[in-house]
């Protein structure tokens, strides 16, 4: 793939880019190349690139990497997408806001579409009852979830990305939020040994584990016991490794939310007063965090959390 020819850097004058030159930019990435952002946009493939390459001379770089396959977004042009989705999704709040702010009754102001990341367990165990109380109070409202694998920049960075509002995340304290973001603590999850139930030495199985689990919040208390051998089972997500466990494959170490729904046959284990756990919380970004949309989600997750703890601790011991 070639890439295109750095554009002289723009006046101090001329530098802002509109709207339509930022969905624009938004359409290139998200369709691959300039032909099938045009269709997508209903409008000229010449329109497109002459767009791009105005765009690129108002910022002094290369966004794109042109070439047979498409373009594809160069490093300053994934930061240009990134800011491009969080700036065209404020522009839209502003005016859903503004107009609702404007109505007899300004409790109406929450409504549309609201972007949800969040990893695995917590959209299958956490989210289903916020969501539900959400609709209830808020029928405008409208939920979008987008399931994303807590590794790397995890589901935080769908929202520095800009294509989620508000990421439930893993909060450990060690990796660093993208830049641009806040996050705030909503509770402690726990982790258990999780057994075959009834298994006669359930700690001499193999170790069934897969790689959103044990992150930097767990790994000292795992390094520490010498009881816990390498994984030798490697299994896609928490539902696969609970499915070893059940039919008598495997043990394991695993997070509480993850044994919500853990059958009879699953032994669970406190691992005792220093067993490891990890933060759960939320992200998102500054401007966002006082929007209508967020403030309701966010009051559900604090509403619907202190419960949790103790829903976890009511988890079967065996």
């Amino acid at each position: 793939m070639t890439t295109a020819t750095a554009p002289a850097t723009a006046t101090a004058t001329d530098t802002n880019l509109a709207p339509h030159e930022l969905r624009i930019l938004v359409a290139v990435a998200d369709a691959g190349g300039f032909t099938a952002a045009a269709e997508a946009l209903g409008i000229t493939q010449s329109a497109v690139s002459h767009s791009v390459r105005g765009s690129e001379g108002k910022i002094g770089a290369v966004l794109f990497e042109r070439g047979r396959a498409g373009a594809r977004p160069t490093p300053a042009g994934e930061r240009a997408v990134a800011h491009a989705r969080r700036v065209l999704r404020l522009l839209g709040l502003l005016t859903a806001e503004a107009r609702a702010a404007a109505r007899p009754e300004p409790a109406d102001a929450v409504a549309g579409p609201l972007r949800i990341a969040a990893f695995r367990s917590v959209a299958l165990h956490l989210l289903p009852p916020v969501l539900q109380r959400l609709r209830e109070r808020h029928p405008a409202l409208e939920p979008r979830v987008r399931i994303v694998r807590e590794v790397g920049r995890g589901t935080a960075g769908e929202v520095a990305d800009g294509r989620a509002d508000l990421a439930l995340a893993t909060l450990d304290g060690t990796t660093p939020l993208p830049s641009g973001l806040v996050a705030h603590r909503l509770f402690e999850e726990p982790y258990a040994f999780v057994h075959p139930s009834g298994h006669p030495a359930p700690r001499s199985l193999p170790l069934a584990d897969w790689v959103e689990n044990c992150g930097s919040y767990t790994r000292a208390w795992w390094s520490a016991q010498a009881w816990i051998p390498s994984a030798t089972v490697e299994a896609e997500d928490d539902g696969a490794v609970l499915s070893l466990v059940s039919t008598g494959h495997a043990m394991a170490i695993m997070p509480a939310l993850s044994l919500t729904a853990a059958p009879r046959s699953v032994g669970i284990a406190d691992l005792g007063p220093d067993r490891p756990s990890r933060t759960i919380g939320y992200a998102t970004t500054p401007e966002l965090a006082s929007t209508a949309l967020v403030r309701a989600l966010v009051r559900e997750l604090r509403a619907a959390t202190p419960a949790m703890p103790e829903a976890l601790r009511a988890a079967r011991h065996a």
